[in-house]
């Protein structure tokens, strides 16, 4: 069998802070899969003063699916999403003026 080589391709290497002097936590986008077609975005790393619960609520009224926030240990309250809506839940996140663009780091395929 062939040894299978990717070049060192590190998936999640754009996540980490290069940035210069940000003092600003990055909002992580990303998408899992589950079974078949069906997948699951996550919103985590969102700041502390904001209403996770309205934002969640605002996040499946204007997409039109369903949501749920989850409490983790490591990172704090998670929002999941039905669906890949990680295009969606940037641009509001931009339009809103809830994080910056730049604050905003997308995952998945």
């Amino acid at each position: 069998m062939a040894s299978m080589n990717f070049g060192g391709f590190d998936a999640f290497d754009d996540a980490g802070d290069t940035g210069a002097g940000g003092s600003e936590e990055k909002v992580h986008v990303r998408v899992q899969q589950r079974n078949g077609r069906k997948c699951i975005t996550t919103v985590a790393g969102l700041a502390d003063d904001l209403d996770i619960k309205r934002i969640c609520k605002a996040f499946k009224k204007n997409f039109s699916c369903n949501g749920a926030v989850q409490k983790d240990e490591e990172v704090g309250e998670v929002i999941q999403l039905s669906g890949d809506q990680r295009t969606n839940v940037k641009d509001f996140l931009v339009d809103q003026e809830i994080c910056h663009s730049e604050n905003v780091v997308l995952h998945g395929f």
